[in-house]
């Protein structure tokens, strides 16, 4: 049975543990080995265990039993878009383990994220897709979220084009 919850800071390891999976399951292979570590060393456990535990992150987990299968983690705004009059939040991070992918878990995690947005005040949620990743650049047209701009998102000293979109939340 999949339980969904807030994560807790002493989960860090865990959560960053998905982080990676599915990040190198998804784009390790677009970059050299230099590129990779130099991006992996900017996540590691601390940096993951600080916003856990920093209100002004939320971060959410799925998990069976004690196996965490995916998290979506919101906070403040990081990327260069100008969010105008409006408040804005930011969906850092919404990664299911590569197994789990297609079984509902990633829906219901983004539920939670649009929910919790909302619950905070935003009226907008921003976030950023890889130009080349269609599987999520549909999955986030499905709620809504409409392409505003590119961006540079950087992986060591590889520059990869992403899209900057955004759901009105209002």
């Amino acid at each position: 049975m999949i339980v969904y919850r807030d994560a807790h800071p002493d989960e860090a390891v865990a959560v960053r543990a998905i982080y990676v999976e599915s990040f190198t399951d998804t784009f390790g292979h677009l970059y050299s080995p230099a590129n990779y570590a130099i991006f992996m060393a900017g996540q590691d456990a601390p940096r993951w265990r600080a916003e856990i535990a920093d209100p002004a992150f939320a971060v959410h987990v799925a998990a069976d039993g004690a196996h965490l299968l995916g998290f979506a983690k919101l906070g403040p705004p990081s990327m260069p878009f100008d969010p105008g009059d409006r408040t804005a939040i930011e969906l850092r991070q919404l990664y299911v383990r590569p197994e789990t992918k297609g079984t509902g878990v990633g829906k219901d995690l983004m539920a939670w994220t649009v929910a919790e947005a909302r619950r905070r005040g935003a009226q907008d949620l921003w976030l950023s897709v890889f130009t080349e990743n269609q599987r999520a650049r549909q999955f986030y047209e499905r709620y809504g979220f409409v392409e505003v701009m590119p961006y540079q998102f950087m992986v060591g000293d590889q520059a990869d084009e992403d899209i900057i979109c955004k759901l009105a939340l209002d």
